[in-house]
């Protein structure tokens, strides 16, 4: 009876800890792994693919921002991918609704209300807002607050809008 009870005990703990986890990371915040380069260097700075499983940065996404949509130009962002909703992005936005954008691929456009224009910082390999223009705030999971992963890099991630990135 007592491994019996044992058991039981530690299903419990199990399962009460498991929802308490589930219910932080959809409600409050998770911890999610960066791929690629298109946000470098704010995120996988070396991205040597020898090494990617042991350099690749893991991030803390906020999603207290996600009540009444509450965004600043220069927020790192995750959202699903317009063109696949399964798939998840990881970028900086840019512009908010209201402000005007010109790129090479669209004339002078006003970003409309509900929507954002996200950019990664690494501009030569970021599939981004230039491609499939503004998106949806509803698309957006949160917003990336800290670098927790790697150890040399643990950090707070700097709200900016580089130049290059700056709407006109």
């Amino acid at each position: 009876m007592g491994t019996v009870n044992f058991i039981w005990n530690l299903t419990k703990n199990y399962f009460t800890f498991g929802l308490i986890g589930l219910t932080v990371s959809d409600r409050y915040a998770s911890i999610v792994p960066v791929g690629g380069i298109s946000m470098s260097p704010t995120f996988n700075p070396h991205d040597d693919s020898s090494m990617r499983a042991l350099t690749r940065d893991f991030v803390v996404v906020e999603k207290l921002c996600l009540e009444k949509y509450k965004f600043s130009l220069g927020d790192v962002v995750v959202f699903s991918s317009p063109t696949n909703h399964k798939e998840k992005n990881i970028k900086r936005i840019t512009a908010l609704p209201g402000d005007l954008v010109s790129t090479p691929h669209y004339d002078a456009v006003v970003i409309p209300e509900g929507h954002c224009w996200v950019e990664g910082d690494n501009q030569a390999w970021s599939l981004d807002s230039r491609s499939f223009g503004p998106i949806p705030l509803g698309l957006v999971r949160g917003r990336v607050t800290h670098v927790v992963w790697p150890p040399h890099r643990v950090g707070k991630v700097e709200r900016m809008t580089p130049k290059s990135l700056t709407p006109f």
